[in-house]
């Protein structure tokens, strides 16, 4: 299927892709394109194995938001792209959605799930997959996208932090995310769409 995730590698093979790595970094650094700004994604080692790109609205769009003064009319769009720039998952927050919500599809559009917010205690967002709450995603830092990530019975399956300056194979500012064990879809996508994109979502203005 276009856009599917592979499965994680096996301890002899050699292949690294967003999918396979369990520590991931993404740069807070933007480089500009010609439809938004991407932001690079890299393993352990430093090797850089993908990207996820900020969409920016139309210049339409723009004259729109303008003139309502809002960004609650403004759809949002993030792609996660692989290493050779093919897109492999989509992140969209729909203008004028009433819940906030973003949902995430595979390239070629086939629907996977919803990231919706919620203000109950310390929960930021739950994962809501094939009509079922999958996982949900609490603040547990001093920003805002620092979060860990649960699955229903309160297990730990994801968390996005502050690297270690020692640790960390970029130079430049950049996010943690920690993926540790396999789990099965829609989960694995839920959590790279989700984890990848936080920090822009929460932080990256609207348009």
């Amino acid at each position: 299927m276009p856009g599917a995730p592979g499965r994680r590698a096996s301890s002899r093979s050699f292949e690294r892709t967003l999918f396979t790595e369990p520590v991931l970094y993404v740069s807070r650094e933007p480089k500009p394109t010609t439809v938004g700004q991407e932001y690079g994604v890299f393993d352990r080692h430093g090797l850089h194995i993908g990207d996820v790109a900020v969409m920016t609205p139309s210049f339409l769009r723009r004259v729109i938001q303008h003139l309502w003064k809002s960004g609650q009319h403004i759809g949002r769009m993030f792609e996660v792209r692989d290493a050779n720039q093919s897109t492999v998952l989509k992140v969209e927050k729909p203008a004028k959605d009433q819940l906030a919500r973003f949902v995430v599809t595979r390239a070629d559009g086939t629907p996977i799930g919803e990231i919706i917010p919620t203000d109950a205690g310390r929960v930021r967002f739950t994962l809501r997959a094939e009509g079922k709450t999958i996982a949900t995603v609490i603040a547990t830092g001093r920003q805002r996208w620092e979060v860990t990530v649960e699955d229903p019975a309160g297990a730990e399956v994801a968390h996005v932090g502050v690297p270690s300056p020692e640790l960390s194979p970029l130079s430049g500012n950049a996010c943690l995310v920690e993926i540790p064990q396999q789990v099965p879809e829609p989960l694995a996508s839920m959590l790279i769409a989700t984890t990848l994109t936080i920090d822009l979502a929460l932080t990256a203005p609207s348009g």
